[in-house]
């Protein structure tokens, strides 16, 4: 897809936060849709009333087809781009919609929910690294946490259009409906593609070097040229890191799973942890199958538990934008620490509730499940989504986010297939799992997760040579902007922010980009 320079500036990045955010939206929409018509009685007719081990295949199968869809981008997206894989992940998608709502078998709804998966898995690696490599290190957290917040939508969207379609039961319509309204998304996505740039960074690492630096004054605004300073010094510590990973050599799959002088293994799981993180916190537990959760768990009507399932995806959005105005500040390991204990303490309270088991202790494990939702969307949503595009070299970030993408798709998978069976034979007890699994986050956070926040991409590579595997000293964001200071600008290089992680302006970190 060839870019034109329509647009530059704050109108460009707002451009490209619109389609990753329209593909974040979708992804969160897909999350919900089933769980918000699975209970309908059209949809059970149609497929002869699925019991609880072919609720779970049906809906897990998806995650499934997520985790191939990585794997793919995995293997393909160094030589597609960021954004010609988003294209392709797109464009198989719709075809997964069409057949999902055309289904009459279980087995055509099974595959297409797979592909379906596929092409969302191509997605969810490559839109996070397009986005963290076209902007700026202090508006990349922001960013990101309005693309979380976007995700946490797409829920109450699917559970009240699973609602409003109710009244067309018993026809089939109010189940394919649902479905179908994917394609809306995906259209949006795909006709906003081509007025958008690739990323300025997999530009350079294909000795694109003039179309990136095209890219990079576009970034920056009207007023910038190829020629400004401020542009050439951006391009040329990026070229200046390409060229140091290729004196490495081509990245190799082995590499990937190697140390080396990169760390590559480190980064490579450091990076899939956030999004493991996001998975083993219960949250897919609950989110797939909210409606069914209220009903099986607390005896609440169809109609009820999809009215609850809405009001409490609505307060999800909207809290999940909380962090837009302290992530920066506070960093990802503090909201991260904060968001793991707090989501333990909720899974405690709602095994409480359920054994107690009164009318009373019943609608106290709603509220749980509301204030679930809003501490996982302070830390846990927005750290998962963006940390590991944030640490891993440019040489071999494409595969080493596939792999976070891909640890994520495979425990959702794990947990969306169990969790129906597990709600009818467990009871309770599921949530005690979910409440050790968050309590662990938090020293693992601790000890092991370097801060990125505030820091440039290149600014990692120099944290991580010069740390060996292991506790971590860098601990604190990275430096303010300071007032009349260029933050492009080359400043002393102390990556760590100072001595053990201190922020001073005598110890700023170099090229906030």
């Amino acid at each position: 897809m060839v870019w034109k320079k329509t647009v530059t500036g704050s109108a460009l990045r707002g451009s490209i936060a619109a389609i990753c955010g329209i593909a974040f939206l979708l992804f969160g929409y897909d999350q919900g849709v089933l769980g918000a018509v699975i209970g309908l009685p059209s949809f059970r007719d149609e497929f002869n009333n699925p019991d609880s081990i072919l609720e779970g295949i049906i809906a897990s199968f998806y995650d499934l087809g997520c985790f191939f869809g990585a794997i793919v981008a995995f293997m393909t997206a160094d030589r597609w781009g960021r954004k010609g894989s988003v294209a392709w992940g797109s464009w198989i998608m719709v075809v997964g919609t069409i057949l999902q709502t055309s289904s009459t078998e279980k087995i055509q709804m099974t595959i297409s929910r797979v592909l379906t998966g596929i092409g969302n898995g191509i997605n969810t690696v490559n839109v996070p690294i397009w986005q963290a490599e076209s902007f700026k290190s202090q508006n990349r957290g922001a960013m990101l946490v309005i693309q979380s917040a976007l995700i946490a939508l797409g829920h109450p969207l699917s559970t009240f259009m699973g609602l409003a379609s109710q009244q067309a039961d018993p026809s089939s319509f109010a189940w394919r409906w649902p479905i179908a309204f994917q394609g809306f998304f995906l259209i949006i996505i795909l006709i906003g593609l081509p007025f958008l740039p690739e990323s300025p960074r997999w530009l350079m690492q294909h000795d694109r070097v003039e179309e990136a630096t095209v890219v990079f004054a576009a970034l920056e605004g009207k007023t910038a040229t190829v020629n400004d300073p401020k542009i050439i010094r951006e391009r040329d510590m990026v070229m200046a890191s390409v060229q140091r990973e290729r004196e490495l050599g081509e990245a190799t799959w082995s590499e990937v799973f190697t140390e080396g002088p990169n760390r590559n293994i480190s980064r490579v799981l450091l990076g899939a942890g956030p999004y493991m993180f996001n998975q083993w916190s219960g949250i897919n537990s609950l989110a797939y199958f909210l409606p069914i959760t209220f009903e099986r768990n607390i005896g609440l009507s169809t109609q009820l538990s999809l009215i609850i399932s809405g009001i409490l995806g609505v307060q999800y959005f909207l809290v999940s934008w909380l962090p837009y105005f302290f992530i920066e500040r506070a960093g990802r390991r503090l909201v991260m620490i904060l968001s793991s204990a707090g989501c333990s303490i909720c899974m405690i309270v709602i095994v409480i509730t359920l054994k107690i088991n009164t009318v009373a202790s019943n609608w106290v494990f709603v509220a749980m499940c509301f204030l679930f939702f809003d501490i996982f969307s302070w830390g846990i949503l927005p750290v998962s989504w963006m940390y590991a595009s944030e640490i891993m070299p440019l040489r071999t970030r494409n595969k080493g986010v596939a792999i976070g993408v891909g640890s994520h798709w495979l425990s959702n998978f794990a947990i969306v297939f169990f969790t129906p069976d597990a709600i009818k034979n467990l009871g309770p007890n599921l949530y005690i799992i979910w409440a050790v699994f968050n309590a662990s986050f938090v020293p693992i956070t601790y000890f092991f997760y370097p801060e990125t926040a505030r820091r440039s991409l290149e600014d990692m590579d120099e944290i991580f040579l010069n740390e060996r595997f292991g506790i971590t000293r860098c601990r604190k964001p990275g430096p303010r902007k300071i007032e009349g200071v260029d933050s492009d600008s080359e400043l002393e290089k102390t990556p760590y922010g100072g001595k053990d992680g201190n922020n001073t302006a005598q110890q700023v970190g170099a090229f906030m980009t």
